[in-house]
């Protein structure tokens, strides 16, 4: 008897000690499992590791932000000046104001001790000072792949916040409404200016430019396909609008957005405009710079900037 004793006393050692190790490899593979949440991020300035679902982020760039705002996503930090007005929930004082879009508080986001900082053109230059503070990504627009890389953009957002079947459904949605406008624009044989008004002052924007995805991606045809394509837009003068004359006229107002005196309409609407067909038709069409200005590239803002072209074809 008492070996028979001794015999289940062993098997029943045996049995907890498989337990243990069965507990101690299961603890290993939640270890395993937690260290995969770091991903690898590739972006236009380099490749940075980022957790998964940081839970403190400061943005620099609006379209991000617009982006987050509609993934429901809450930012630590973000530059409070000229904010699209859209976005004034990020006035909130939760929300740290890190400073200007080229004057970023590097004192103010070291506090902050984030989990991840996105930047995007402006802030370029000082990629190197935010990565010593914390993991940082570059997800600006390139104008000339614009709608790429805004879906690249969005994808790795959706990647860091679990937000993959969202942002799929809203490039979707952005995906159908421009094959509408697409659809409408390309059987047309009219023709338009983009132009930039600040100041007082006009630049021109066409394909593969700054706003050109109304040309390149909406399908509107430029009135002048060898515009000089750059950032600030070529320099033009308005008895060059009235020698284009432009069927559809859209126009942007920078001041509107960036603290000037706004009055495009007086600026772009004088003697010599009038003279257009865009003028006579009624096609001058304003942008809403707070989309087109301040804020491209976003979930939001993309969809309006959509509609908003739409609208002004009718």
């Amino acid at each position: 008897m008492k070996k028979l004793c001794a015999i289940f006393l062993a098997l029943a050692l045996a049995l907890m000690a498989t337990a243990c190790n069965a507990n101690s490899t299961s603890g290993k593979g939640n270890s395993s499992a937690t260290a995969q949440e770091t991903l690898t991020i590739k972006h236009q300035l380099g490749v940075t590791k980022v957790k998964k679902n940081p839970q403190k982020v400061v943005v620099f760039d609006f379209g991000v932000l617009d982006s987050l705002d509609k993934l429901g996503i809450e930012v630590a930090g973000a530059p409070k000046n000229n904010l699209p007005s859209y976005l004034a929930k990020f006035k909130d004082a939760k929300v740290e104001n890190v400073g200007g879009l080229k004057e970023p508080d590097f004192e103010k986001i070291n506090a902050i001790a984030p989990d991840l900082i996105v930047i995007s053109a402006r802030q370029a230059e000082s990629y190197k000072e935010f990565s010593e503070i914390a993991p940082t990504i570059y997800l600006g627009v390139d104008s000339t792949r614009y709608m790429d890389s805004f879906k690249e953009n969005m994808d790795t957002l959706g990647k860091i916040f679990g937000k993959e079947a969202v942002v799929k459904q809203e490039l979707d949605n952005i995906d159908r409404a421009i094959e509408n406008l697409n659809k409408k624009a390309s059987v047309s044989d009219k023709k338009a200016l983009i132009v930039l008004a600040n100041e007082g002052k006009v630049s021109a924007y066409g394909p593969g430019s700054r706003f050109g995805l109304i040309h390149d991606v909406f399908g509107v045809k430029p009135v002048d396909s060898n515009i000089k394509a750059s950032t600030h837009g070529q320099s033009i003068s308005f008895e060059y609008i009235v020698d284009k004359n432009p069927d559809y006229l859209f126009v942007i107002d920078r001041s509107a957005v960036v603290g000037g005196q706004s009055g495009a309409k007086q600026v772009i609407e004088n003697e010599l405009v009038k003279k257009t067909t865009a003028f006579k038709e009624g096609h001058i069409v304003y942008l809403d710079p707070n989309y087109w200005y301040l804020s491209g590239g976003g979930l939001a803002s993309v969809a309006e900037m959509v509609r908003e072209i739409e609208q002004g074809l009718k």
